[in-house]
């Protein structure tokens, strides 16, 4: 195999694993010669996934992001599996459709603790093993929600901004030290989350449409598009990026 992104024999972490970006995330990783932890609260889609990759490539972990202790454990658990890690990809997610009046404390709550909280608690467990080795790459999921102003996704931007902000954070205390932290901010992803809540509306082709139509090309984005800049950032390539929120929204915060 051509080590072609630099980065074959990593060993990486990839929260959200089991579907979507997460999922695709994996595979790309894999692709370009990594072992992979996959940390996602679905067992059964853990499992099909280490099917599809391959047991000696794709090591599963079951764990709920909203439980602090619960992720402290898992990532031990993979650190101690693969023998540290050289790459973390935040990418577990949720969101509620409501602005600030419908939103409820409780949404509010939980979607800081799966968006902001989760990250923290998961770069708090890896930075020390990278710091000690001088050497890490962190990667977070955000939103192009966390840049500019989504109707009826209150909590969910603000959550995403807030990523955006921790990860510049990382940039100005360990960049330094080895560390290199960047973020993507997709636009709307044609994922699992997304077909639920065209689902769960009264109209979900109209709404799907709508949701395609927010990006200036008029569709939604494959999760596979989002996987390839996540695999540019933990990649030797992007070795002057530092701090970045790339936006791969295909227009949609362009207008």
């Amino acid at each position: 195999m051509d080590d072609v992104w630099g980065i074959a024999g990593r060993t990486c972490l990839v929260t959200g694993a089991a579907s979507g970006i997460g999922l695709a995330t994996v595979l790309r990783l894999i692709g370009a010669g990594c072992r992979t932890a996959a940390l996602d609260r679905d067992k059964e889609g853990l499992s099909r996934l280490v099917a599809q990759a391959g047991e000696s490539a794709c090591v599963p972990v079951v764990a709920d992001l909203a439980d602090e202790e619960g992720t402290r454990r898992a990532v031990r658990e993979a650190i101690e599996r693969l023998g540290g890690l050289d790459i973390v990809v935040n990418n577990a997610g949720i969101g509620f459709r409501g602005d600030v009046l419908e939103t409820t404390l409780d949404q509010w709550d939980l979607t800081f603790a799966i968006n902001v909280r989760a990250p923290l608690v998961v770069c708090q467990e890896v930075l020390p093993q990278m710091l000690e080795r001088g050497s890490g790459v962190i990667v977070n999921v955000a939103s192009v929600g966390g840049i500019i102003g989504i109707p009826s996704r209150a909590a969910y931007g603000a959550s995403k901004a807030a990523l955006i902000s921790l990860t510049r954070s990382l940039t100005v205390d360990y960049a330094g030290r080895g560390i290199r932290a960047n973020c993507v901010a997709p636009g709307t992803i044609e994922t699992p989350w997304v077909d639920r809540i065209v689902a769960g509306a009264d109209q979900p082709e109209a709404l799907r449409q709508q949701m395609a139509d927010r990006q200036i090309i008029g569709r939604l984005g494959a999760a596979e598009e989002i996987a390839d800049a996540i695999l540019f950032l933990a990649s030797a390539r992007a070795s002057f990026f530092h701090g970045s929120a790339v936006v791969v929204d295909g227009g949609y915060s362009a207008r």
